[in-house]
């Protein structure tokens, strides 16, 4: 089963999302005879616009972004058009493309992994087993990477970094319908509540970096592995931590917030000191009060998972992003 509802053969969800597929399409032909360009290596994390290959990186992972959003167009239109653009762009990153098991670096490759996951039966069979080779390496590599570190897991192993770990293995565990790789990442998911999250909800990098921002960081990709796991018939948002977290509760603590019910002023208290460097290079969002529709996609995600969460996400955004109203156009109930 897939991560996205496949609005091409649910006719329901496909009425209430055609405003959404119109726009999707038309972003996705705009692109339609692109030449994919993949880096062998993509690296932001930790620097600066303009420093290294920020620039570079950035611009090279809107092709990921596009991978899926042609997918979803192949899925809502059976243009083969489509179709052809996902496998080329796919058998160009999987061939190019070397895992440095950053999950900050690599978090946008969710793209790539859900452009597979809707057009894994219809890709020719080498790009089909090209893809999947590379999945099951670069998930594979992120598992054995947090397995070797002692436990009680900390740094960055129980901070953002790891919901973005958790987030790429669940979904390609999911992708793969690997029992083995699944079974794994629950139970990354559930550890990484107890060690993230605590009793009330409130977040280990609000701790740290004293700053809501991150707080939305650090759940969305934790929302995105329980939409992949829900859509397994698994129920990941009131999954229980030893010490009584869940990601609903998470998700309750910042929504005051996203109401404007209470109101917090970023970065003040903050002990990573990258966070003052972005904010002395006048970089938006590091300095003042945090901007509730900063949060709008992932209240949106999370409206997908319980629909008490759909005001919120209205409130902070009329409408979803576009790719998000294509593969999974109704919110849950």
């Amino acid at each position: 089963m897939n991560f996205c509802a496949a609005p091409g053969l649910q006719t329901s969800e496909r009425t209430n999302a055609d405003p959404g597929v119109k726009a999707l399409v038309a972003q996705v032909e705009a692109h339609i005879n692109d030449t994919p360009r993949p880096l062998a290596t993509l690296h932001t994390e930790g620097t600066l616009p303009h420093e290294g290959i920020y620039d570079q990186s950035v611009e090279a992972a809107k092709e990921l972004d596009l991978m899926r959003d042609a997918a979803l167009a192949w899925r809502a239109t059976s243009d083969e058009r489509f179709l052809k653009l996902v496998d080329r762009f796919l058998a160009a990153w999987v061939g190019t493309y070397q895992p440095s098991f950053n999950p900050i670096d690599e978090t946008r490759f969710e793209g790539l992994i859900l452009a597979y996951d809707m057009t894994a039966s219809a890709l020719p069979v080498k790009t089909r087993n090209a893809t999947m080779a590379f999945l099951n390496r670069f998930a594979s590599g992120y598992i054995a990477q947090v397995e070797a570190q002692p436990r009680p897991l900390k740094g960055t192993f129980a901070n953002n970094w790891q919901s973005h770990r958790v987030k790429l293995i669940a979904m390609i565990a999911f992708t793969l319908d690997n029992r083995k790789m699944i079974a794994t990442a629950q139970s990354l998911f559930v550890e990484h509540l107890g060690d993230n999250v605590a009793p009330d909800g409130s977040t280990l990098d609000f701790t740290e970096r004293d700053a809501l921002h991150y707080v939305a960081f650090d759940l969305q990709p934790l929302v995105t592995a329980a939409l992949a796991a829900r859509r397994h018939n698994r129920n990941w948002l009131t999954e229980r931590a030893t010490n009584g977290a869940t990601l609903a509760k998470a998700l309750d603590w910042l929504t005051p917030y996203a109401t404007g019910e209470k109101t917090h002023e970023e970065f003040v208290r903050s002990t990573v000191p990258f966070d003052a460097r972005r904010r002395e290079a006048g970089l938006p969002g590091f300095t003042g009060a945090w901007d509730p529709k900063n949060a709008a996609e992932l209240f949106h995600l999370a409206a997908r998972l319980d629909g008490r969460f759909s005001p919120v996400a209205l409130r902070l955004a009329p409408t979803p992003p576009a790719w998000l109203a294509v593969c999974l156009p109704l919110p849950a109930r």
